[in-house]
């Protein structure tokens, strides 16, 4: 079912709006992968430091996973806090 136009405004006024709504996902897209980048680096960081994790009980991955999750809780305030400025 293709729409109707009756005039070229109606034809541009839809081609602004597809124009925005892709803008939009390109926007998304950008920030699902920011998003993704950031949740990946604290596992990185651990494997990095050889923390296992079927070692639960071992202080050094205790250690780890808690500085690991302040670093991404910082990396998230930061990005909320520049996000918002714009």
């Amino acid at each position: 079912m293709s729409k109707q136009y009756h005039s070229f405004e109606e034809i541009d006024e839809r081609l602004k709006v597809l124009n925005l709504q892709r803008l939009i996902a390109q926007e998304s897209i950008k920030l699902q992968l920011n998003n993704a980048k950031t949740d990946l680096v604290p596992q990185q960081f651990r494997q990095g430091l050889g923390a296992t994790f079927g070692n639960k009980g071992t202080i050094k991955s205790l250690a780890i996973t808690f500085l690991s999750g302040k670093l991404l809780d910082f990396i998230k305030n930061k990005r909320k806090r520049n996000t918002k400025k714009y």
